[in-house]
């Protein structure tokens, strides 16, 4: 018998995967019927975590297990428990709110990296779907570090992004986040003596004729130094090589993938899609870059 090639089915509109050493996954589902964070098992079984109500985007666990929420809806960055508890919330900087949290990398340095599209949700969307001429719209796209357990944002990376969405850090401690609109990656060095400054890495959008909206939405790094990077209306995970080039094209069954994780044993990226609303299998040639789970207590 032939090993399907989905981890999960009938998951309202998945986000965020993140992986667990038993095998396990935590998804946020998107959807309106949903709204929620959802622990998943590969024999099948799941459990809701929590129901937020807002729009729950990106997911990132830290050192002591408890997961942390990008809440698009809710405009704000939640920490909660695996039974559901909330630890905390933290809503903007102190002189501004968040738009949209989308999506979040811890550093090495122990600190929460966070991406906000720009605008806020009811200002973009019409129902599921794009506002008509949201692609000319006065996008301010952000990168934000943020100290967990202060839960406080440290300094605002970069804004003025055309739609901020995935992040992740490579082997070399180098910040990367994309904008979807565009199809570019950034690169960042978050770490130096000067002030971090944008600079671009690749782009990851191909020319075909079909129509819609495509563009890079979650991103891993794998041990082979590539950078796997889920492209919405593309139905690939683009690859781009360690000089920015696209190195390989890994095609999916689904047309609207939003996000990947690394299984934590084999080669295996599970990949989140929005159209059917499952997680996808993709063999790949190694394993995931080691993320970073800090003690926050």
């Amino acid at each position: 018998m032939s090993q399907s090639p989905f981890f999960a089915t009938d998951i309202g509109a998945p986000e965020g995967p993140v992986a667990l050493p038993d095998g396990s996954l935590y998804v946020t589902e998107m959807s309106a019927g949903t709204l929620r964070v959802t622990h998943l098992t590969p024999d099948g079984r799941r459990r809701v975590v929590l129901r937020t109500g807002g729009r729950p985007n990106g997911l990132a666990i830290d050192g002591d297990g408890m997961i942390w929420i990008a809440e698009a809806g809710l405009r704000a960055l939640i920490r909660i428990a695996p039974d559901g508890r909330e630890l905390m919330r933290i809503e903007g900087d102190g002189s501004e709110r968040f738009c949209f949290p989308n999506d979040l990398a811890f550093g090495p340095d122990g600190h929460l990296y966070m991406t906000d599209s720009g605008l806020a949700l009811d200002d973009f969307l019409d129902g599921q779907d794009f506002a008509e001429g949201f692609m000319d719209f006065d996008w301010d796209g952000r990168v934000y570090e943020i100290d967990p357990k202060a839960g406080k944002v440290l300094r605002t990376i970069d804004r003025g992004i055309r739609f901020t969405n995935g992040i992740a850090f490579d082997a070399q401690n180098r910040l990367y986040a994309n904008a979807s609109f565009p199809g570019d990656v950034y690169r960042y060095d978050v770490f130096g003596s000067s002030a971090p400054s944008r600079e671009f890495f690749g782009n990851v959008l191909q020319p075909d004729k079909r129509s819609g909206f495509k563009g890079p939405d979650g991103m891993k790094f794998g041990l082979d130094g590539r950078l796997y990077c889920t492209v919405y209306g593309q139905s690939n995970v683009t690859v781009l090589a360690s000089d920015g080039s696209v190195a390989d094209r890994l095609m999916l069954q689904g047309d609207a993938p939003t996000n990947c994780a690394f299984a934590r044993d084999g080669q295996t990226l599970l990949v989140t899609e929005v159209g059917v609303g499952r997680v996808e299998k993709l063999s790949v040639p190694c394993g995931g870059l080691p993320l970073h789970y800090p003690k926050v207590g």
